[in-house]
């Protein structure tokens, strides 16, 4: 979730209907928290690359899974989870066409039971950040991708975050399993991408 990340589609030409479907939903919703754009461009590459299927926690009003729908190939799975029952409902109306998509309504844990992903985007709030983390070593296929959103870009090593190190951007970044770095986005936003080691 971004903070004010549906307003930064605010003029955005060519975007993939689906998105601009999603949008609008998050707009409808006075969902202010969707995925920025630049995060969205990143999710669509990415699911390019995917071969079987992706995962996300925290949908949200189905911005970053929408990006992730317009970029993946024909046949590739895509699951998300959303804790609120009322914006998972929302969405899963919005993707009950496009096939090949599930939207999940509970805990970001229930995503456990449905991979290991090709490629899996970690919500920056709870599981990405705060308390029990998602385990890539469970979600990822060897090879597979994760993503954990919305981070300041880094500025110094180590990273710090009001004044004490970082420990949940330390937690990818340092992560045994996995080869990872940060990807700035724009001025003020970044991005970790991982991939599961071998």
């Amino acid at each position: 979730m971004s903070i004010k990340g549906t307003e930064s589609y605010a003029g955005a030409q060519g975007l993939p209907q689906v998105v601009a479907a999603a949008v609008e939903l998050a707009e409808q919703l006075g969902f202010s928290s969707s995925c920025r754009l630049e995060q969205g461009r990143l999710l669509y590459a990415l699911a390019g690359g995917a071969a079987g299927s992706i995962g996300e926690t925290g949908t949200g009003c189905g911005v970053g899974l929408a990006w992730l729908v317009a970029g993946r190939r024909p046949g590739v799975r895509v699951v998300s989870v959303e804790r609120d029952a009322e914006r998972a409902a929302r969405v899963s109306e919005l993707f009950a066409d496009v096939p090949d998509v599930a939207v999940l309504h509970g805990d970001w844990t229930i995503i456990n039971d449905h991979g290991p992903f090709d490629l899996l985007v970690v919500d920056g709030g709870g599981n990405g950040k705060r308390g029990a983390a998602a385990d890539p070593e469970r979600l990822l296929r060897s090879g597979g991708s994760v993503v954990i959103d919305d981070f300041t870009p880094l500025t110094e090593w180590p990273p710090m975050h009001e004044g004490r190190p970082d420990t949940a951007r330390l937690r990818w970044l340092e992560h045994p399993a996995l080869l990872a770095a940060e990807v700035r986005l724009a001025p003020d936003l970044s991005t970790i991408v991982g991939t599961r080691r071998p």
